[in-house]
Parts: C-alpha cells; sequence; structure tokens
C-alpha cells in the first residue's frame, strides 16, 4: 500500500462547537423541498439560485454572503442567489454531486473537500508551495492556464455538469495548535494532527498520524484527546472554534497548506440557461469578493490574532526553519508518489511549476525586503 493510499478521507464539514456557527433559519426539511428541483426558480421575474455553502457561521459564511451579496446587488433585480448553510439540503461531502445533479443550483467551498474523489483537486487549493502565493495561484488559475486543466478535472475526468471560478486569495495557514511550543522534528513524530487534502499526505510522511475531521469536531477532539495538535485556516477561524480553550500554543508559518482559494460551482444547464449578463456577474462578482477578501483578511485576521494572544493568554511562535524545510522534503516524496501514477495530476503540477518559476523569479527579484522595514520601525514581529 502506498503512502497515498495510507490517509483517512473523511470530508470536512464545516460546523462548529458554537450555536453561531451551525447556521441561521435555514430549516432542513423546507430547504430541501425547496431547492430540490433542478431548475432555476423564478419569483417576479427574478431568476432564484440555491447555493448551499460549506459554512454555517464565522468568517466563512461572511464571505461567501460578500460574494451573494455582489451579485444581487449588480444584477439589478433580475438574478438573485439565496444562501443556504452548511447541511441544509445536503451534506458537504455531497455538495459538488449535488450541484451536478440540479439538487442545489450552486455551492461555496474549498477544492480540498473532495480530494477523496481526486486527489488533484487538491492542487487548486492545498497544493505544494512552489513559492508563491496564494494570489499567484490565483494568477496561474485565470492566465497560467489552471482554469483549462479545471474544466478538464470537472469535465472530462469526473464527468461532472459543472461550471465553475475561483475566489478569496487565503494567506499560508498556521502549523496550528499544540500542547507545547515545538521546536524539533522529533516533537511532531506520532502526534495526532488534523489537516485536509494533499496537506495530510505530507505530514504523515513526516510521522504525524493524520485524520481529516470536519472542522466543527476539531476543538472538541483536542479536548477529548482524540487528536494532539490541528490546524483550521486561521487566526479569525480558529478563535472562533474556541481552540484557545483546548491550546495556548499556536504556531505560525507552514508549508503544509502555503495557499488555498474559494471554489465556487454552478450546475452547467442552471448556469446557461441564464443570459450572458447574467454569467458575466456571476463571474465578475466572483473576482470582486476576491479582492475585498485580500483586504478584509488582513484587518481581521491580525485584530483576532493580538485578541488570542493579549485576552486569552495564547503564545504564538513561527514555526521553526527545521521543521519547514522538513516539509518541503515530505512535499517531494508524496508528489512523486502521485505524479508517477496519474498523468493529470503530473500535467497540472507541471503547469503549476512552469507559472510559479517565471512569475516566482520576478517578484522574488523584485520585492524589496519587506521584513526587514518593517523590523526598521517595529521591532520583531512576535
Amino acid at each position: 500500500m502506498s503512502k497515498v493510499e495510507k490517509i483517512s478521507t473523511t470530508n470536512d464539514q464545516v460546523t462548529s462547537r458554537r450555536r453561531f456557527l451551525k447556521g441561521g433559519a435555514v430549516a432542513a426539511a423546507g430547504g430541501a423541498a425547496a431547492v430540490a428541483m433542478p431548475h432555476v426558480s423564478r419569483a417576479q421575474d427574478t431568476k432564484v439560485l440555491k447555493m448551499q455553502g460549506a459554512w454555517g457561521g464565522g468568517i466563512f459564511k461572511e464571505f461567501a454572503i460578500d460574494y451573494v451579496d455582489r451579485v444581487n446587488q449588480m444584477s439589478g433585480g433580475t438574478l438573485r442567489i439565496d444562501y443556504l448553510d452548511v447541511d441544509a439540503v445536503v451534506k458537504t461531502d455531497q455538495m459538488q454531486t449535488a450541484v451536478s445533479e440540479g439538487v442545489i443550483d450552486a455551492s461555496h467551498t474549498v477544492t480540498a473537500y473532495w480530494y477523496s474523489k481526486n486527489a488533484a483537486s487538491s492542487l487548486f487549493g492545498t497544493g505544494p508551495c512552489w513559492g508563491w502565493n496564494a494570489n499567484q495561484l490565483l494568477g496561474w488559475i485565470k492566465y497560467g492556464g489552471g482554469q483549462a486543466l479545471y474544466e478538464e478535472l470537472l469535465t472530462d475526468i469526473l464527468q461532472l455538469n459543472l461550471v465553475g471560478f475561483f475566489s478569496g486569495p487565503m494567506p499560508a495557514q498556521p502549523l496550528g495548535w499544540f500542547k507545547e511550543e515545538i521546536t524539533s522534528l522529533d516533537q511532531i513524530k506520532g502526534l495526532k494532527y488534523r489537516t485536509v487534502g494533499l496537506a495530510a499526505n505530507v505530514l504523515a510522511e513526516m510521522g504525524m498520524e493524520v485524520t481529516q475531521l470536519p472542522g466543527g469536531e476539531i476543538q472538541p477532539a483536542m479536548q477529548t484527546g482524540l487528536i494532539d495538535a490541528a490546524e483550521f485556516n486561521n487566526p479569525t477561524s480558529d478563535k472562533d472554534f474556541g481552540m484557545q480553550d483546548v491550546s495556548k500554543h499556536y504556531h505560525l508559518a507552514s508549508f503544509h497548506q502555503s495557499q488555498e482559494v474559494f471554489e465556487i460551482i454552478f450546475n452547467k444547464d442552471v448556469f446557461f440557461s441564464l443570459s450572458d449578463t447574467e454569467r458575466a456577474i456571476l463571474q465578475y462578482s466572483s473576482e470582486s469578493a476576491s479582492a475585498d477578501m485580500s483586504w478584509k483578511y488582513q484587518d481581521r485576521y491580525s485584530n483576532d490574532l493580538i485578541a488570542l494572544q493579549q485576552e486569552f493568554g495564547v503564545t504564538v511562535y513561527r514555526t521553526s526553519d527545521e521543521i519547514m524545510a522538513a516539509q518541503l522534503d515530505a512535499w517531494d516524496v508524496v508528489l512523486k508518489d502521485f505524479v508517477d501514477n496519474d498523468p493529470y495530476f503530473a500535467k497540472v503540477v507541471e503547469s503549476q511549476k512552469i507559472w510559479a518559476k517565471r512569475v516566482g523569479a520576478y517578484e522574488l527579484t523584485n520585492a524589496p525586503d519587506y521584513a526587514g522595514a518593517y523590523r526598521h520601525y517595529f521591532g520583531e514581529p512576535v
């Protein structure tokens, strides 16, 4: 059995232990009845699309609503998206199929949540770090051939009736929450750890015992000892989940998920039943929401990191260079396993490397020493 096959692939369904992350007023039974038809509903000349998100609350739901609001405002009343909370109609791991079959019209999610269907999906959101960030990943999708490769995966390989866009550059995700400060590789070996997508294979290669728990189960699992350590995504979501109640040791910086973006998918028949203008609104709203998210997270994540430290006594560390170097070595092993056995996976990897090498050469040569400038004015960031 290969290392690829050893990883459990429970799909991530983001629900929280806290009530506000369970969603609002959507009743599951009534919601299912309302969206079970595979066509666009119409109310007084307004076309209404039902979009289920993987989020029932917190900042990820807020990002999804930011997209929905843009569509609704830009359409001038001819098109409306109704957002449904996580699990309102189907479970998160069923959303992709539900949209393809017309049970719901659309979903707001991440590709790592269908990693178990095809591992290459993770390359469009939680793939290796080629020295790039999430905004450069979006650049590859838009201008480097990534969108065509994504459509090949959906249509030719998985044979799904879907149209999709990407939105929202996420910063590198923290290594996460531990019971003590982690400074060496020996400390992480054997730890029971939660992550998703290809990151699970990478950290397993480094000696961790990895599980892909749903988001809402992370905090309770650490509290009961089911897992020893975990990551979710960012300081705001981590604070909302209550991770500060089960750990006071928070490690930022990691190569296991150095970039991620949201995926917005539509039933293809529904999408092409809309006018050219309405289809453009759906696409360009994703780009508008993406830009706004890149500004909003700067405000929210930085403020919540301060709150974790000052209000809850969390100690923040930067992950050691030893561990981050070992992550890159682990990526090499994991990628070889997939590339050698999956021609499509290999094609996506090669396309990404071509883009990242060219764009990275410009970015890294052109960028001044921002860290040095920061230290000049403010001192050490941690």
